[in-house]
């Protein structure tokens, strides 16, 4: 049996706006290493894309897209050695598709996000041999 745990914290929160062009995992992760973030999660995002780029649920290769799409959800978990990100969008006849969030997904018109940091708390990936996948550890911050 596994045990969860859970633990309390307070948050602090950045607004910030990805402009067009800019790709945006590479622009997320020099945001968290700029502020050295520790803990971070999306508190909430909205925005447009021209291009996509996902992983679907069990598959080892990333989708491409491109259009226009409008960012339904972006949610995760980030820190400074990595990131747990999730993403769905809807195209031009409102058709939505989401998955893990991958490298090559660029800005059309705007991403305006606010992001959370749990100031008490930080967060790091290692190897679960229950998922076989990096997975999120939660500490207690020094």
């Amino acid at each position: 049996m596994v045990v969860q745990s859970h633990h309390a914290s307070t948050a602090r929160f950045f607004a910030l706006r990805l402009y067009p062009g800019q790709e945006v995992l590479s622009s997320l992760q020099q945001f968290i290493t700029q502020n050295q973030l520790q803990a971070a999660f999306i508190a909430g995002c909205v925005g447009s894309l021209t291009d996509v780029a996902l992983r679907f649920a069990g598959q080892p290769g990333t989708t491409l897209l491109h259009g226009k799409f409008e960012v339904v959800s972006l949610i995760g978990t980030l820190e400074q050695q990595g990131e747990h990100l999730h993403l769905s969008v809807s195209d031009e006849t409102g058709k939505m598709t989401g998955g893990h969030l991958m490298p090559g997904c660029t800005v059309r018109t705007t991403l305006e996000l606010v992001l959370g940091e749990l100031s008490d708390l930080s967060f790091n990936r290692q190897q679960c041999s229950l998922s076989g996948y990096d997975e999120l550890v939660i500490s207690q911050r020094q």
